[in-house]
Parts: C-alpha cells; structure tokens; sequence
C-alpha cells in the first residue's frame, strides 16, 4: 500500500500523534500548578482539581482529600479559567483531528497533498495554544512541538500529485461516463 506522505511527512504524523496526545492528556490532568492550603497539597488544572476547601458545619472549611471536576461550567472560578478551558480544549481537538488525517495518510495514497500538509500545519499551529506542575509543562511542551516542528514538517509531508496520474484519473472517468451513457442511449 503506497502512503500519500513522504518519509518527513511520515515523521510529522508520528509527531503530530505525540505531541496531541500529549496535549490532550495534559488538559484532562489536574496537575497544572501545585500549592498548600490548610496544611494539605493542592493541585489543580483549568477544570480539575485535587485537594480542595470545601464549608462544613458552621461554616467551617474542610479539606476534601481527592481529585475532581467542577459540578459545572459555571463553577470554574473565573472567566479566565473558562475561558482557558475552552481554547485549550479545542485546541487539543484540532491537535487530534490533524494527528489522525495525518496516520491515515500514512495509510491511504493521494489523501494528503502538499498543500494540504500545509493547511494542516497551519491548523496545528493555531491547536498549539499554551497552557507549573509536570502536566502543565507537558501542554506547553506539547503546544510548542506542535506549533513550531509539526507546522514546519507539514510543509514537506504531502507529496505532489503526478500529473500523469491526474490526466488518467481524469479521462478514465471521463471514459467511464461515456460508456454509460451509450449505454443508456442504446435501444
């Protein structure tokens, strides 16, 4: 099977995959930033946190001892936050989608040509938005492959369309649709 990527195209796919996985995993882990409160560690992301204060009786806060979302959107703490949620969010979908048109253009002949490659780098360089705990570094390490090596790599991943290939694949449809409508026009 002969794949639409070149063998740096082949390398950009394998790159492509790492650093949104990468990304995506880091978004999902509440370990962006690290602290203390009420004498316990404290770890937290955009939309998950570990160890937090919560009031008990009498108005008393009480450290609840595990890792967990927001009951809601509206439950993030500020604008920012929600706000961060969502670009990083749709970045590392954008990350994904890219990643896998790029494994299946290892896969599938003519999928992915050059210009395309570039198209697609340019969609991971917007996906690549950044985001001080080792998961934040692994977004921001993630971001920063994708948005400068992937981008670059994109530009030669595809290969051009020979345009032998383009002519056949022209007149043979060409000549198929002739043959069905004498076909049709036949008594």
């Amino acid at each position: 099977m002969r794949s639409s990527l070149t063998l740096v195209g082949t390398f950009w796919a394998f790159l492509s995959l790492v650093t949104a996985v990468a990304s995506s995993t880091s978004y999902f882990l509440p370990y962006w930033l690290f602290g203390s409160q009420l004498g316990k560690p404290v770890s937290f992301s955009t939309f998950r946190r570990c160890n937090y204060p919560v009031r008990g009786d009498g108005h008393n806060l009480i450290m609840v001892e595990e890792c967990g979302r927001y009951a809601s959107f509206a439950a993030i703490p500020s604008l920012a936050w929600q706000m961060c949620t969502v670009v990083t969010g749709a970045g590392c979908a954008l990350l994904l989608l890219v990643a896998l048109a790029a494994v299946l253009g290892c896969c599938m002949e003519e999928l992915i040509s050059r210009m395309m490659g570039r198209c697609m780098g340019a969609a991971q360089f917007v996906g690549g938005t950044c985001r001080l705990g080792w998961a934040y570094y692994c977004a921001g390490g993630g971001a920063a492959a994708a948005m400068l090596i992937c981008t670059w790599l994109s530009c030669f991943a595809g290969r051009n369309p020979k345009p032998v290939m383009l002519v056949e694949n022209i007149m043979r449809n060409t000549n198929s649709y002739a043959m069905e409508l004498d076909h049709c026009l036949k008594p």
